[in-house]
């Protein structure tokens, strides 16, 4: 057996800061398939609560411990919000500029970046990524005052509770964390392209099942199928490729495998495209992603 030893050069590790604040909006099928930056954030503070020791008694002795469920929860501070945020805050916008509190407020997803740092890279030595599932903040203070001397701009600030998603194998959760300093740094850059978008595809949450995938080395490469078009007809047949799905341009909306959709006025153009459906596929580099069909005049 080693010898213990503490202070090592280079095992001196901290986390501090946070900064790449991202919200997420669920579609009606529950996935996180819309981000938006979030600018100006001041603190997350991540608040657990529950797993409570309940003592039961018998034979005159403590016969047994049980522990209640735990919860997660957290505290949000922040300078500004994106305007997104109104319908997770319980304010809808009757028009542009009139906008009424008081209303129903959805649960969001939410993702922001920490650094790991340690006694020789400093700050560069890493990250951890926090994703948060199932969130709904509550109805918060706001505390406006004179401008003085001493001007400070109010902060924002709403405390979150939240409901936890499937995890397979596990019980449900409602953060997942990745450490950017274990993980491999292909997983990394595959979570970050979904967390965060890329040129050709909109930033979205992976639920942890999705991430399970991307980090345990079982991405399978695919290559997209270009779908069947017949110019007179306007109707175009969507393929069925395992691990790619594909959507319409126009509105984004997901057009289901082996289905098939028409273009009804001649001359009118149909941009159809395509992405892997989740992180656990990725599209081949000699992949092509979209098409352009337009119907005969």
């Amino acid at each position: 057996m080693a010898v213990l030893t503490w202070d090592a050069l280079g095992q001196r590790f901290y986390e501090t800061g946070v900064d790449h604040g991202v919200l997420y909006i669920p579609n009606e099928t529950g996935e996180y398939d819309n981000g938006v930056a979030w600018n100006g954030l001041v603190g997350v503070t991540e608040t657990p609560s529950g797993a409570e020791e309940s003592a039961q008694y018998a034979d005159n002795i403590k016969y047994l411990s049980l522990t209640s469920a735990e919860e997660f929860g957290a505290t949000l501070e922040c300078f500004t919000y994106p305007d997104e945020w109104a319908q997770f805050d319980g304010s809808v916008e009757l028009e542009p500029g009139v906008v009424i509190g008081q209303q129903d407020r959805r649960s969001f997803g939410l993702s922001y970046r920490t650094i790991v740092g340690n006694d020789l890279q400093g700050n560069a030595y890493g990250h951890k990524y926090h994703l948060v599932y199932g969130a709904k903040a509550t109805p918060s203070e706001r505390a406006y005052t004179t401008v003085n001397d001493s001007p400070e701009p109010i902060t924002f600030s709403w405390e979150m509770t939240t409901t936890g998603v499937a995890v397979p194998g596990f019980k449900p959760t409602s953060l997942l964390t990745v450490d950017t300093t274990k993980a491999t740094p292909a997983s990394v850059t595959a979570l970050l392209e979904a967390l965060h978008g890329t040129a050709g595809t909109d930033p979205r949450l992976p639920l942890p099942e999705e991430i399970m995938a991307m980090f345990a080395g079982s991405i399978t490469e695919v290559t997209a199928v270009e779908p069947a078009f017949v110019a007179a007809t306007g109707v175009i047949t969507i393929p069925t490729v395992t691990g790619v799905r594909y959507r319409r341009a126009d509105t984004n909306a997901l057009v289901a495998n082996g289905s098939t959709v028409t273009i009804t006025v001649p001359g009118d153009t149909l941009i159809i495209t395509a992405e892997p459906v989740s992180g656990a596929y990725d599209l081949s580099d000699d992949s092509d992603d979209d098409w352009a069909f337009t119907r005969t005049p």
